[in-house]
């Protein structure tokens, strides 16, 4: 061990063979301002690591070693595959030193000296990076010098190194004095290189936040521009900033805007320039918020890269001497669908990918429920519930070996179809005549099996038994194909809590099956295996979609974000080993529970991803001109209500809102509770949004100012809950409640007068969608009592005489700021009813087309 002097202080340098407690020195490795690192030998376990030896202007201070020590030990909780290992923290004699995980690789600041990087590469490694970040924040530690310099590129990916470190080992602040804090040792980077005096900076500048230049504190936001600043770098091999010497290096990170990456790299999908622009905001409240947002839009610009043809990656596992080799095919439906197919192969099989691109009918829009597109049993047909250019649903059949699909007459408004064990028939929910039907391959007309109001899911046995869920309340039901008597098929435990079951799905030998049980919880659906000689059910797992069997011997679900499969023994009913990733889940398969894939007997998957290319956001005034027209981040976005003065919108996006300025292009997250639901309603003053979000397993309503802090509002005691409206006087929230007897019914939760929820429209019959007159004297809402939706108006808070409003069906009703003109998607589209409100008597007009505007009953919010 020798000394040596850098930049005026008394460093160590460590030869070969040198001991630091059990850890024997090899060879150096690199050195930096935070220190030198060598590889060593950990002479207890026989593992080689790096060892890196600390300034000693840190060492001479007791209390900063101190909370060194217990920033390390935060960080050594950080077990993530993309981050460095910290293994220990040790001192021998003046000198401190950590002990890491030895990676073997190069830095991508490296590989950046060789060029750009491909696409592809971007973003699985800028990906593995965002994730990492994610890990650690959601731990409470911040990077704060996330550069090239610091990720390796290792064979299992990248590394991100000496994270949280620069928090305890800045170089900046008064060293040396007991009053030193952490907040002031962050404030200054770790430079690699002094200036040079030709004015070329080399170090950290280039990648630290605007913020951090003017000495504030760093936060999460604060390494989501320095990750942009190294996805930029990675897709054009240029730095994001530049300057011939310190100061203009920080007045241009300051001022100037990056060259976009359509320019710099014209090849690269238009969606990542846009990424990287919201993670280079100048204002951190203008980011994108989080490192998971990061990942999650990263993988959706992946996948929409493999729609256009960039290869997608193909995940192999072995287990028990079999492959599960998946193949990945792209279905452009609507471009807006990515259907994944993929084959299990036997253990003597090679692995093999396949990519096809399966053509569906531009007319057929489909919603973005995985239920809704249903691979046959033989493998050879698809089953696609959809709807047309005029919004009218029906069922369409696409043979995997034909160029058309083909739309079945009759079928009216399909729902979570599913097909015949012979694959001749499929079986399919339709809302309108509240009926589950089958109607064959070949043609025919659909006939009516059961009663089913509201179905969510069903399966068709060898044996021909058909199990369903006819309602989104109750146990599952058991038919014959041909009809006749219906019988339970489960019991609902009241001492779960269960108010109904949902999806079944048999497993081999057609006895047992699969099915969910509602309500949900934080971590997803509790799964159970039901038997058809008994009610009773053994619980087996708990799972974010209600899983599939997959031939030889597999479940197939979804697990934070992604489509896994995990070893299953039929005959013992267990599951074995660990889930397996296979590909990016669709963004909303778990909103009711239903799979996540559908699996033919052969082998191939069908996984529904609903990932639009491109996601803007319009505002049209009544004469159709665009007033508001912007960019979203890739997402599924809804819009869910507009604010009163058309200034802010609420936005819905996997059970998370999000408020946007529609004069700004990066909306800001709202709600940061998992399981939030995905609806919303103004305060009549803009100041606060109501919504519910889920809480010890219930969903609870809650209204929260803009700062996010929220407080509890009364509700109905039934399960399930849903945002309709805010009375513009002030003093109701209209929430939509589903209970397990009566179905939708619509309550009033008293804003800051009363502790109990008042019922306002609650009976035999499903009410729900209640939105209130500007004069606070009406509720128009939507009712099934005649067979179909058909809106309806009634007084308000206290209902009295109902006036319909519809006369061949409608939803969705909305009025018009003058509450003269009511507004509601009927069979043509968007319609509007001249109304007058004004006396004791509620008049309506005559139903007209409204051709004014391009909106669909999918558009969420709306204004005249």
């Amino acid at each position: 061990m020798v000394c040596r002097p850098i930049e005026g202080k008394a460093e160590v340098t460590l030869t070969p063979g040198t001991r630091l407690g059990p850890y024997e020195i090899v060879a150096p490795l690199g050195a930096g301002g935070m220190g030198e690192v060598y590889r060593a030998r950990d002479t207890r376990l026989g593992r080689e690591v790096a060892v890196k030896v600390l300034p000693q202007h840190l060492s001479a201070d007791a209390e900063l070693r101190a909370r060194f020590e217990r920033e390390a030990k935060t960080i050594s909780s950080l077990n993530h595959p993309h981050i460095c290992t910290l293994f220990d923290v040790g001192r021998e004699g003046d000198t401190d030193f950590l002990v890491m995980e030895l990676v073997e690789g190069e830095t991508l600041a490296e590989r950046l000296t060789k060029g750009a990087m491909p696409t592809a590469e971007v973003m699985r490694l800028g990906g593995q990076i965002a994730d990492a970040l994610d890990r650690a924040h959601r731990a409470g530690v911040i990077h704060r010098d996330l550069k090239p310099g610091n990720v390796m590129l290792a064979k299992s990916g990248a590394k991100l190194m000496d994270f949280g470190l620069a928090r305890a080992t800045g170089m900046a602040g008064p060293g040396g004095t007991s009053g030193v804090t952490l907040a002031a040792l962050t404030q200054s980077p770790t430079v690699a290189q002094a200036l040079t005096t030709e004015g070329t900076l080399i170090g950290t500048f280039q990648y630290m936040s605007p913020e951090q230049l003017e000495g504030r504190e760093a936060d999460a936001r604060s390494d989501l521009w320095a990750l942009g600043c190294v996805l930029h770098e990675m897709v054009t091999s240029e730095r994001t900033f530049s300057g011939s010497s310190q100061a203009s290096l920080i007045s241009s990170i300051m001022k100037d805007t990056p060259r976009p990456l359509s320019e710099a790299a014209p090849l690269s999908p238009p969606a990542l320039g846009r990424l990287t622009a919201a993670c280079l905001a100048k204002d951190p409240e203008e980011r994108l918020q989080t490192a998971h947002d990061v990942r999650l839009q990263l993988s959706w610009i992946a996948e929409a890269g493999s729609l256009a043809g960039v290869p997608a990656p193909v995940a192999v596992s072995r287990k028990r001497r079999e492959w599960l080799a998946w193949s990945l095919a792209s279905v452009a439906i609507v471009s807006t669908l990515i259907l994944g197919v993929r084959a299990i192969l036997t253990a003597r099989e090679a692995p093999s990918a396949v990519q096809s691109v399966i053509e569906v009918p531009e007319s057929a829009n489909l919603s973005d429920y995985s239920g809704n597109v249903i691979l046959s049993p033989d493998g050879q047909h698809l089953a696609i519930a959809a709807s047309d250019s005029a919004g009218a649903a029906a069922l369409w059949i696409r043979s995997l070996a034909a160029t058309d699909a083909v739309r079945v007459p009759g079928t009216g408004a399909a729902w979570y179809p599913f097909w015949s064990s012979d694959s001749r028939f499929v079986v399919y929910f339709d809302p309108a005549s509240k009926t589950l039907n089958k109607v064959a391959v070949v043609g025919g007309a659909p006939i009516a099996i059961a009663d089913a109001p509201n179905g969510r899911g069903g399966a068709w046995s060898a044996d021909g038994t058909i199990l369903f869920a006819p309602s989104s309340s109750g146990a599952i039901m058991r038919v014959s194909p041909s009809g006749g008597d219906v019988s339970s098929a489960t019991a609902l435990d009241s001492a779960r809590g269960q108010t109904a079951h949902r999806f079944p799905s048999f497993l081999p030998g057609g006895r047992h099956f699969l099915f969910s049980a509602m309500p949900g919880h934080a971590k997803g659906w509790d799964i159970f295996v039901g038997s058809l000689g008994s009610l009773e059910s053994k619980r087996l797992m708990t799972a974010q979609s209600t899983p599939v069997y997959a031939h030889p011997g597999y479940l197939v679900f979804r697990r934070d974000g992604r489509v896994v499969a995990q070893r299953f023994d039929a005959g013992r009913l267990e599951l074995q080993g660990e889930p397996v990733p296979i590909t990016t889940a669709p963004p909303r398969s778990d909103l009711d529970g239903d799979p996540v894939a559908s699996v033919s007997e052969n082998g191939r998957m069908a996984v529904l991803r609903m990932q639009p290319p491109d996601v803007r956001l319009k505002m049209l005034d009544a004469s159709g001109q665009v007033r508001v027209d912007f960019h979203l981040p890739i997402a599924p976005w809804t819009v869910e209500c507009i604010s009163p003065d058309e200034s802010r919108a609420v936005l819905s996006r996997e059970r998370e809102l999000w408020v946007a300025d529609l004069a700004r292009s990066v909306p800001m997250r709202f709600t940061t509770e998992a399981g939030s639901e995905a609806t919303a309603a103004w305060s009549p003053d803009g100041e606060q949004i109501a919504f519910v979000k889920q809480v010890d397993g219930r969903e609870e309503v809650h209204v929260a100012g803009l700062d996010g802090v929220s407080r509890r509002l009364p509700a109905s005691d039934d399960p399930y809950h849903l945002v309709n409206d805010w009375s513009p006087d002030g003093r109701f929230l209209v929430v939509q409640s589903l209970s397990a007897t009566t179905g939708w019914n619509l309550w009033l939760s008293p804003i800051g007068a009363g502790d109990v929820a008042i019922p306002y429209a609650r009976g035999d019959y499903w009410e729900l969608n209640g939105k209130v007159s500007p004069d606070s004297r009406w509720m128009a809402y939507v009712s099934d009592e005649t067979g179909r939706f058909e809106v309806y108006v009634q007084s308000f808070p206290t209902p009295g005489r109902k006036v319909r409003i519809t006369i061949e069906g409608g939803a969705a009703p909305h009025w018009s700021r003058d509450g003269r003109e009511l507004l509601y998607f009927g069979g043509a589209g968007l319609m509007s009813v001249s109304v007058d409100g004004t006396g004791e008597t509620f008049r309506p007009g005559t139903p007209r087309p409204v051709r004014r505007t391009p909106v669909t009953a999918s558009s969420g919010a709306y204004s005249i």
